[in-house]
């Protein structure tokens, strides 16, 4: 039985829920189904120039499972731009509008390398 999905925080959300090629009726269209955490990681990537690591921290959930979230969003949208399909935004394991503040110090202290960096006891 697989491990339950940890919920991902969101703090961004999209100006339209919809995008659709233009002249063609929605009800004809094939859907692509972006989910709001595959949203997320595009918006802080993408958009906000954030490198994994500080994505990861931002949305609650490891830099591994950001690498996952992304690459999974990126095929989805590649789909939809290149078949003409539809996206629609919406739902997935999320919490809207709580935003995690940047950590300082930690088990890994300030420069993310363990109390000692460079060997000679700088912090």
């Amino acid at each position: 039985m697989p491990r339950p999905c940890k919920n991902r925080f969101v703090s961004g959300q999209p100006g339209s829920v919809v995008y659709k090629p233009a002249g063609i009726p929605a009800r004809i269209l094939e859907w692509v189904y972006l989910a709001m955490d595959e949203f997320e990681t595009i918006r802080l990537l993408d958009h906000e120039g954030l490198d994994q690591e500080k994505a990861a921290q931002l949305m609650g959930i490891s830099r591994p499972t950001v690498t996952r979230i992304y690459a999974s969003a990126r095929k989805k949208i590649a789909e939809a731009l290149t078949e003409g399909k539809a996206i629609s935004i919406e739902g997935g394991p999320v919490e809207s509008g709580r935003i995690i503040p940047p950590q300082r110090g930690g088990p890994m202290g300030r420069g993310g390398r363990g109390r000692h960096r460079g060997g000679r006891g700088q912090q």
